[in-house]
């Protein structure tokens, strides 16, 4: 008799889950069914483009079921609640499903509504979110319209999905003011809940100065409490103030709903804690999770689950066979940075590891933490490869779930270090 194996989820982590899982099982040995509410798949990359006229929204976004390979169940339904003990998905309307593996690919949500403000008057006014379409398009809008002032990009709290968008996006800004003429009369202001420009010593020292460079102000160990859109003023919950004409806000995020309505599976954000190694759910030996609906301190961005997928379908595969589970995921993320003018950075770390100069992903391939041009070229050509190697399930050549160890430049006391105390990321 078959096994199923039900996937909660169809973006990045779960379509990619569900095309790999396909290409392992044929349909006798496992149905696989795939649950989301809605059909449309967003190429969440594409919207930081949205903003500055260099992404069509219509563009970005494809049906969620076109995306799955045949012989895989689509169920459009929304998950009310996971009932560990019965193994069983409930649904809002009253159905459900059994499983003999369930994948948690719910993803993160934005919240912000947590916000006191945010989304009060003032609201796709002058303060905006480009993390969600609509947010993104009414953004363009309002950048066509902007004529000078003082322009914040504001991180709420982490974790968030691409932790390096919101950089970009004040980077791409004061190219994008460059490119109007109207540079001299914008202040722009980046704000952050971090210490630095970002998480690790090395990069954080990197992006610092980019910052810097482009004469964009950086405030750190800012945590938002409150955005008073119509008087324009960011309040921390130390009670600082960072004043505003239009503020690029990024809203506090949180695990799926129907985690928090499931008991034993999620944490207090709403995520799924796992082994950081094997994917495996803590709470049940048949759960796993993948992707941004997890609670491990990597970033939730597509590259991490796509370097997950590897480990997790082998798991799924060794588990239903009674085999011990393999502990290969090392934390691996890479992502690039648009720095502006035809240019943009790339980082490459794991769990041990922080991002470190050289290239990637060998002696000869692209420069880590330096601009150039062709980390852009990359940049952009990734849609084409989302669309078509990763989503799909395929191998990137070259591209190794590892994190490469070739071509990095390390610190030499990074090299006395790299075997100690394992250390998490964000």
């Amino acid at each position: 008799m078959y096994k199923r194996i039900v996937i909660l989820g169809s973006g990045t982590a779960g379509t990619l889950t569900a095309n790999r899982l396909r290409r392992v099982y044929d349909e006798g040995e496992c149905r696989i069914d795939v649950v989301d509410q809605n059909d449309d798949h967003t190429y969440q990359p594409g919207l930081l483009f949205v903003p500055f006229g260099l992404a069509e929204p219509h563009a970005l976004c494809r049906s969620r079921q076109k995306q799955l390979r045949g012989g895989i169940g689509y169920r459009r339904a929304e998950v009310d609640r996971v009932d560990l003990d019965t193994r069983h998905v409930h649904f809002t309307d009253g159905t459900g499903l059994g499983y003999d593996v369930l994948v948690i690919a719910t993803g993160a949500v934005l919240l912000p509504e947590e916000t006191e403000g945010l989304t009060g008057p003032g609201w796709n006014e002058k303060v905006f979110t480009f993390y969600d379409l609509p947010g993104a398009t009414a953004l363009h809008r309002a950048l066509e319209n902007f004529s000078g002032g003082r322009v914040i990009v504001n991180v709420t709290d982490m974790p968030i999905k691409c932790p390096v968008a919101p950089l970009e996006f004040a980077f791409l800004a004061d190219w994008y003011f460059q490119q109007r003429g109207i540079r001299d009369r914008v202040e722009l202001t980046y704000v952050t809940p971090l210490d630095g420009a970002f998480t690790k010593p090395v990069a954080s020292q990197a992006l610092g100065g980019l910052l810097k460079e482009k004469g964009i102000d950086l405030v750190t160990e800012f945590t938002t409490g409150s955005v008073d859109g119509p008087g324009g003023r960011l309040i921390s919950y130390d009670d600082r103030e960072v004043p505003f004409d239009l503020a690029v806000v990024v809203p506090l995020h949180g695990g799926a709903p129907c985690i928090g309505r499931s008991p034993g599976l999620g944490d207090d954000l709403g995520f799924v804690p796992v082994d950081r190694h094997t994917l495996q759910s803590v709470a049940r030996p048949e759960v796993f999770a993948i992707g941004d609906a997890t609670g491990l301190p990597v970033s939730k961005a597509g590259s991490v689950a796509h370097f997950q997928g590897e480990t997790l379908v082998d798991n799924i595969r060794r588990y239903l066979a009674g085999r011990p589970l393999d502990a290969s995921y090392d934390g691996h993320t890479n992502c690039f940075i648009e720095t502006g003018f035809g240019k943009a950075l790339l980082i490459d770390f794991n769990y041990e590891t922080e991002p470190l100069p050289g290239h990637y992903p060998a002696a000869v391939g692209l420069p880590l933490l330096k601009e150039s041009r062709a980390n852009h070229l990359g940049k952009r050509a990734f849609e084409w490869l989302y669309w078509h190697s990763l989503l799909p399930g395929r191998d990137l050549p070259g591209i190794t779930p590892a994190m490469p160890e070739h071509g990095k430049t390390r610190a030499r006391t990074d090299l006395h270090t790299r075997t100690g105390t394992r250390k998490g990321t964000s």
